[in-house]
């Protein structure tokens, strides 16, 4: 199967990112995918084998239990593949850095404005009591 084949399911997609952060069990990845997307535990089975099969996931045995872990090869191959493609969403990302960076400063000037409103309202004429410097109530 093909990795984008097997990345374009959102079941697996959900199963590597659960991956991700690490070993888990067949049980564990059961529960957590079964609630999420309403499947049986057969159809969990099945994408766990997709997974396997095509070399996108580890599995051992420890006891009783069977241990699932992220292959990174073949996500190294979809990040070669990919990468010549990174040049239209790299400025995109850039710009997006950008707007989130304009959007907090003016957030923070707003609240800097805001207090000393809230201050000369108040009738403070500076200063407070934490720096040691006097305040007229």
């Amino acid at each position: 199967m093909h990795a984008f084949d097997v990345l374009g399911d959102p079941v697996r997609r959900r199963i590597l990112e659960l991956l991700a952060g690490g070993e888990r069990s067949a049980g564990e990845i059961g529960a957590i995918v079964q609630d999420e997307f309403g499947i049986s535990q057969p159809g969990v089975s099945q994408h766990l084998r997709v997974l396997r099969e095509s070399g996108f996931a580890t599995v051992r045995a420890a006891g009783t239990r069977r241990l699932y872990a992220v292959d990174p090869a073949p996500l190294q191959e979809v990040d070669v593949w990919l990468g010549p493609f990174r040049r239209f969403w790299t400025q995109r990302l850039d710009a997006l850095g950008t707007e989130i960076a304009r959007g907090r400063r003016a957030r923070r000037t707003a609240g800097e404005a805001a207090g000393s409103t809230d201050r000369e309202t108040s009738g403070e004429t500076g200063g407070s009591p934490d720096d040691g410097t006097s305040v007229t109530p």
